[in-house]
């Protein structure tokens, strides 16, 4: 019997669905619950062939079972040690190379001083830095937003220097990003299952959260092929297995604004019903096929394109 288990924290109406949906199916061979924990020994197998991560990213004890669970042959999703190491900035860089429109974007070291760091600790970083290069290629209105996290926490519009210099004082010791704004005419957000099944969903980052999939945006068939290629071409140099993408479009050019999220909303009351009804039928069709195809023992995670290249490139070496 292979079990299907998925971590979650305050959530319930998707990982509920989710198990419901595949226990449903009467699959020979495979039932769905619940991920519990009770011990976690060091290079000891779980009793899992696939777990679906949902929390993780918020609780460093459960990944560091998962990494544990992934290295004794659990298929996990998404891929904990790539998502671990995976940040925002890196991401852009990525899209730039592989042909993914994004907005123009600096990193920024953190206001304040790390812990258990001083000014001695950073004799490679000029200071000031060149702030009139940078304003002059992101230009305002702009965004600021830390490298590394989501949930729109942190997230600033700033509309001049002197914006930029007020908001920058209160972000201590993030690392933040600077971001061109894309004044759009049309947005979407898009769900990646699998590497090939995507759900392209019309959205309204401006309205009040529980609102935002109520926009009526209605991309042409020529509009949904293109944001279709460009989510499925990240999210395969990526490799991740649940996620999102974020889609800004501006003169008819879609360019991606957030597409890192190892753990999506897919909540019934945020999503809405129909939104609900693909993900976990997805969700659970792709686990699924996780299962049946997992190698005991084997490297069962999903890697992108960009790790499975620079491998075979050193390979070569």
């Amino acid at each position: 019997m292979k079990k299907i288990g998925i971590l979650f924290g305050q959530e319930r109406s998707f990982p509920m669905a989710f198990v419901e949906r595949i226990n449903q199916k009467q699959i020979d061979g495979i039932t769905a619950e619940p991920v519990r924990i009770d011990k976690v020994m060091q290079g000891e197998a779980t009793d899992y062939a696939v777990i679906v991560d949902r929390i993780s990213q918020d609780v460093p004890f459960y990944r560091a079972y998962l990494k544990n669970a992934a290295l004794c042959g659990t298929a996990v999703i998404n891929n904990p040690f790539w998502w671990s190491a995976d940040e925002k900035f890196f991401n852009n860089c990525l899209a730039t190379k592989i042909g993914v429109p994004v907005p123009k974007t600096v990193i920024l070291p953190s206001r304040d001083l790390p812990a258990d760091t001083t000014d001695q600790s950073f004799s490679n970083l000029a200071y000031p830095l060149n702030w009139d290069d940078i304003f002059s290629y992101v230009g305002f209105p702009a965004y600021m937003k830390p490298f590394a996290g989501g949930g729109w926490k942190n997230v600033y519009k700033l509309n001049d220097m002197d914006d930029f210099f007020e908001k920058h004082s209160e972000t201590g010791q993030l690392v933040m990003l600077l971001q061109e704004e894309i004044i759009f005419e049309e947005y979407y957000r898009c769900y990646c299952i699998g590497g090939k099944y995507v759900r392209i969903m019309s959205y309204e980052p401006r309205n009040p959260h529980h609102l935002r999939y109520a926009a009526d945006f209605t991309p042409s068939p020529e509009k949904l092929k293109m944001m279709e290629d460009l989510v499925l071409r990240l999210n395969r140099y990526l490799g991740y297995d649940f996620n999102t993408v974020e889609l800004a479009l501006r003169d008819g050019v879609p360019y991606a604004i957030d597409f890192c999220n190892p753990a999506p909303d897919a909540d019934l009351k945020s999503v809405g019903q129909d939104n609900f009804e693909w993900v976990v039928e997805t969700a659970a069709t792709f686990a699924i096929e996780k299962a049946q195809s997992l190698v005991p023992g084997a490297d069962n995670l999903t890697w992108g394109e960009y790790v499975k290249r620079s491998s075979a490139k050193q390979k070569l070496i």
